[in-house]
Parts: C-alpha cells; sequence; structure tokens
C-alpha cells in the first residue's frame, strides 16, 4: 500500500486520520438527479456534488448551487455523453472534434482520447467552469465525467489543459495520488506519479485516493440480480476500508422514477440504491464506528488558494 501524502497534515487533520468525501457526480444530469442531490446536500448526507454543465437540467441545479454558496459544489467535466436516448453537446459548438457524427459528445471514452484536439478541450472545459462561474457558483473543485481526461484507455490524457484551468482559477481537481484499493497495476501507478508530479508543480491539489463502487447493479435484469441489501454491504465495506489519508467517495444518486428510467440504458435501480446508501442508519453506523472524519473540497481549495498567497 502506498503511504498517503502529507495533505492530512497540510488540511490541520490530525496524525492517522481516516478522511473522506462523499461527492455525488451527475449534478444537473436530469430532474431526478437534482431532486435526490438537494436533498442530500440540505440534509448534510454528502459533503460536495458537481454539475454537468451541458446537460438539459443543469440550470435547476446551478440556480441551487447558486442560493447555497455555503455548500461544496464543483463542476463535473464532460467530453462525452454515454446514453442512447438522452444525449448532450458541447457548449463550444459542433464544429469541433469533440462531437459524434449526430453532434453530440462521443458515447466512449476511446473516442474522445483517439479524435478531440487539446485546444478544442481546453476551450472546452473553460467554458463549462465559466458558465457555472457566471451562473453565480462558488465553485470549489473539478473533476470529470467518466474519466475522460486521464488517458485511461488509450493512453492520450488531456490532464494539461485540465491543470492549467485549475491552478488558474485555484481549484484542486479529481485525481488520485495512489491506486490504492483499486488494483496494482504498475504502469497505470507510474502514470498517476507522474500526473501528480505535474499536478504538484502547478499547485493544483489532488486527493490521495478515489473509490468508488460497481457503477452497473450486478446481475441487472437476471435472477441474480444484486439487491439493495448487497449493494449497502458492499458500500460499508468501502467504508470500513479506507485507510489513513483522504479518500474521495464517489457515487451517483438519484430518485429511481419514470423520467431516469426513459434517460439511462441501465442501473436506474443502482441510483436508487446510493440515494438510500446515504441514509442507511446501517451505512451512517458504519462511518460513526470507523472514526471517519468527513471533509470537503472547499477545505482543499482554502488550502490550495492559501498556498498560492
Amino acid at each position: 500500500m502506498t503511504a498517503p501524502s502529507d495533505l492530512a497534515d497540510r488540511l490541520g487533520l490530525a496524525p492517522g486520520t481516516r478522511a473522506i468525501i462523499l461527492n455525488a457526480d451527475d449534478f444537473g444530469m436530469c430532474h431526478a438527479a437534482n431532486t435526490a442531490i438537494v436533498d442530500l446536500l440540505g440534509e448534510g448526507r454528502i459533503d460536495s456534488s458537481t454539475v454537468m454543465v451541458p446537460c438539459s437540467w443543469s440550470p435547476e441545479a446551478l440556480a441551487f448551487a447558486a442560493s447555497r454558496t455555503d455548500l461544496d459544489i464543483g463542476v463535473h467535466l464532460v467530453l462525452t455523453s454515454e446514453w442512447a436516448r438522452y444525449r448532450w453537446r458541447p457548449l463550444t459548438g459542433t464544429a469541433t472534434s469533440l462531437v459524434d457524427e449526430a453532434g453530440f459528445f462521443p458515447t466512449e471514452v476511446a473516442a474522445v482520447e483517439r479524435d478531440a484536439a487539446e485546444d478544442e478541450v481546453a476551450a472546452e472545459l473553460a467554458a463549462q467552469l465559466q458558465a457555472a462561474l457566471d451562473a453565480g457558483v462558488d465553485v470549489t473543485h473539478l473533476d470529470n465525467h467518466m474519466g475522460s481526461v486521464y488517458g485511461l484507455v488509450t493512453g492520450r490524457d488531456f490532464l494539461r489543459p485540465v491543470f492549467e484551468l485549475a491552478a488558474r482559477h485555484g481549484l484542486p481537481f479529481r485525481l488520485p495520488r495512489s491506486m490504492d484499493g483499486v488494483g496494482d497495476d504498475s504502469a497505470l501507478q507510474a502514470k498517476l506519479d507522474d500526473a501528480a508530479a505535474a499536478a504538484d508543480a502547478l499547485g493544483v491539489v489532488i486527493v490521495d485516493r478515489l473509490w468508488s463502487h460497481p457503477f452497473e447493479l450486478l446481475g441487472e435484469g437476471t435472477p441474480d440480480e444484486e439487491t439493495y441489501e448487497q449493494v449497502r454491504d458492499g458500500f460499508v465495506a468501502l467504508l470500513r476500508a479506507a485507510p489513513a489519508g483522504v479518500t474521495e467517495i464517489y457515487l451517483h444518486p438519484m430518485v429511481d422514477d419514470d423520467e431516469l428510467r426513459a434517460a439511462v440504458d441501465f442501473s436506474a435501480a443502482k441510483r436508487g440504491h446510493e440515494l438510500r446508501l446515504l441514509s442507511d442508519p446501517i451505512v451512517l453506523q458504519a462511518i460513526e464506528d470507523e472514526a471517519l472524519v468527513r471533509i470537503g473540497w472547499r477545505d482543499l481549495r482554502d488550502l490550495q488558494r492559501a498556498i498560492a498567497r
């Protein structure tokens, strides 16, 4: 296991603190996401969320974020549009390398890595952040939808424009410093080491590790479909395994309703399970039993900006 960085120390946390950030991705994707995330943020069940600015329901999410600048809300930088029936387009228009033949962001990360021009990626991501700022959001951090900037498929990444954007605006970015808990891929760890060094050089604060659980509901549509209790038990095990340092744990909580099921091709039930998880007494008790310390991305942003000053 890779030793944690000194991030927890720099945040003023006690030695050995197991800090977590519970982040809800995909704010603004649809009304079902907005309904769930607004409630979770208001009740303090999650520590932060990130808005998908190009999506149709982002105005609702951005308006809420602008009205609640006390909450930790960032921008979920988008270069892909993965569903078959519900798609979204770049803010910078469709006469670029960022779209497929139908004029939408590609469905697959591989297409982004293969075809996107870096200057057009940089312009689009800057436009997404600027739209959130112009809406009055006190943006706390940046992360990335489907990992499309990391270079995980072909090896071609877009981290340089992301780090430059984050540094320019004094924002931390979702990049794990280590592979702990998600595999033992030495080549990927070496790539992370290089990326972390680039972030450090620009003063962009990153977390020690980034965890989640399966995006899809295992066995969906079969007699062996994963139950809510199995999802919950897996999530509790994830929480119990969190080591010292700062770990972001991200989920996609949404209301499992007709709108969501019309928009997505699979895993609507899983999104509903994730919403339920975050108020489940067994999950809340696990966080308490493990003495996990919940922090927010604003803490990391404050640290980054203090260092810059």
